[in-house]
């Protein structure tokens, strides 16, 4: 059984190469999200939301192989961050963010088998919340990405550089909520070396801009 792998289907989304700011094409994909707002570091929602996904995505990855003989690698948790201010992301105003944590899941994963594997969850353990994992496709099309290796608390100085130099300097402006993907594990990694891509979905300047 041939198993599917976000890194290997879209590389240039889940395993960029080191270098300056680029753009990049992603197709419409569906997610596991969870919608939730507050600092991720110290909001109860936060952890409750990663205490969710988790254990429906491999709930999901175990009735995929075992229903449909498909396997696949579980993502990397993602998340989308949103505030109505941009630059609380810039100075790292945290606790004004509003979030979507995700896991993106293969095309052929349906509504009924994630509502089946949320059921198998909440038989085993659950956990408060678990009725807001959802099944999701996002299109962003047009984006800016990069990959960026360091703290998730250092980030500000690399958003402010997209934001107001690199953007406008292309025509570029804001078209949909900030994104990321999380290729390391926080718990095994030292902050500096954490590898995090930073996407930012884009549209051309226009006049009313």
């Amino acid at each position: 059984m041939e198993k599917f792998d976000f890194k290997k289907a879209y590389p240039e989304l889940y395993a960029p190469k080191r270098g300056d700011f680029s753009l990049v094409e992603v197709p419409a994909l569906q997610y596991l999200a969870y919608d939730g707002h507050g600092d991720p570091n110290t909001s109860a929602e936060y952890a409750g939301a990663l205490g969710c996904l988790y254990p429906t995505a491999y709930a999901v990855k175990f009735a995929s192989k075992q229903n449909l003989e498909r396997d696949f690698t579980v993502a990397p948790l993602e998340g989308q961050w949103r505030a109505a201010d941009m630059e609380a992301f810039t100075r790292g105003d945290k606790n004004s963010w509003d979030w979507t944590m995700l896991v993106a899941q293969p095309p052929w994963i349906t509504q009924d088998l994630v509502l089946a594997a949320v059921d198998a969850v909440r038989k085993k353990k659950n956990p408060p919340g678990l009725d807001k994992v959802c099944l999701r496709t996002l299109a962003e099309g047009t984006s800016v990405q990069i990959l960026y290796f360091g703290s998730y608390d250092a980030e500000g100085p690399v958003l402010q550089r997209l934001h107001r130099q690199w953007m406008p300097a292309h025509g570029l402006t804001f078209n949909g909520d900030h994104h990321e993907i999380y290729l390391s594990d926080p718990r095994r990694t030292a902050p500096e070396k954490l590898r995090t891509v930073l996407r930012q979905p884009v549209r051309p300047l226009g006049p009313s801009d």
